[in-house]
């Protein structure tokens, strides 16, 4: 106690001291289970630098041998020894911003309906069956798929976007429209992004103070002028955050996308082309790779995709965290 008094010329300094003081006098139990907490801390950072130096060793020898051109070229031969991840980057990042275009609008209506404009006993069974969708099995997403998104992308929107909309004289639409294709995989993909965008909006949106509501209805605004311009823009950020992390959720499906993309390693503009992704890479020729520099090319790939996911979930954290400490003066 007499530690705690002589720090505690500021509160912060008063805590620190109290703390110490506290663990001072902590029983033996209360030590080793603190000890077994902290181990369990840091476990999770330990177990995510071990993932990294693992894949780091195992890629090091295809990034190596092909350097910078490993992302920047096409090329995928495993006969001649020659790996172009850029393909497979390329569809995943398209596919992503596919989902997040068509997810982003849909999740943040459900959140503003269920938590301004729905009433209290329609809130939970709505929220529940949307978050009902993150529950569902990635294969059985690639079943729908296979046997109901894509005949209706090729027998009933892509008619729509070419003869209604005209839309088939630009890049995005040109070409034949066989079925699996990009365009498939970023609806597929929307769909199973929609759940955690739509959750994480929702929570935020219900943490903004009553009292942004009401000092905006005191001022005479409508209840939609009052969602768009005192709600809103006090959550932004949060809402940020949860776009960032359906993006994480997309850029890391395999199953679904690998089942509806086409799974051909080639760049196009157009969105009915089959294309690949990273992780459907890896999945479909990771229990073939015989040679040492194929297995090592796959690692890479997913050195690439971890680098990547690792860098959205960072900023989704941060995003996060600065909704939580509240509105800037």
């Amino acid at each position: 106690m007499g530690d705690a008094i002589a720090s505690s010329g500021t509160p912060g300094g008063f805590a620190r001291g109290h703390r110490v003081a506290s663990l001072a006098g902590a029983a033996p139990g209360d030590r080793v289970y603190r000890m077994v907490i902290t181990a369990f801390a840091l476990m999770i950072p330990a177990l995510l630098l071990l993932i990294a130096v693992a894949i780091g060793v195992a890629a090091w020898p295809a990034l190596s041998a092909a350097g910078l051109s490993f992302i920047t070229t096409s090329e995928w031969n495993v006969q001649a020894g020659k790996f172009g991840a850029a393909p497979a980057i390329y569809g995943t990042l398209v596919s992503s911003f596919i989902a997040l275009v068509l997810a982003t609008p849909l999740a943040v209506g459900v959140a503003i309906f269920l938590s301004e404009i729905a009433p209290k006993w329609l809130r939970q069974p709505v929220a529940f069956l949307v978050d009902l969708l993150a529950a569902i099995p990635s294969v059985v997403y690639g079943l729908w798929g296979i046997f109901f998104l894509v005949p209706m992308l090729r027998d009933h929107v892509v008619p729509f976007f070419r003869n209604t909309l005209h839309l088939g004289s630009t890049p995005l639409f040109s070409g034949p429209a066989y079925g699996p294709s990009m365009l498939a995989a970023g609806v597929i993909l929307a769909i199973m992004a929609l759940p955690y965008i739509s959750a994480v909006t929702r929570e935020v949106l219900i943490a903004v103070p009553r009292s942004q509501r009401d000092a905006a209805l005191a001022l005479g605004a409508t209840k939609w002028e009052m969602i768009w311009h005192a709600v809103i823009p006090y959550a932004r950020s949060g809402i940020i955050g949860g776009v960032i992390l359906g993006l994480g959720r997309a850029l890391g499906e395999t199953m679904a996308v690998t089942m509806v993309i086409g799974n051909r390693p080639e760049i196009s503009a157009s969105l009915l082309a089959p294309g690949y992704t990273m992780a459907s890479l890896i999945a479909n020729e990771f229990t073939e790779a015989t040679s040492d520099m194929h297995l090592s090319a796959l690692m890479a790939v997913g050195a690439v995709l971890f680098a990547i996911t690792l860098i959205v979930n960072g900023i989704a954290r941060w995003l996060v965290w600065r909704v939580a400490s509240g509105p800037k003066p």
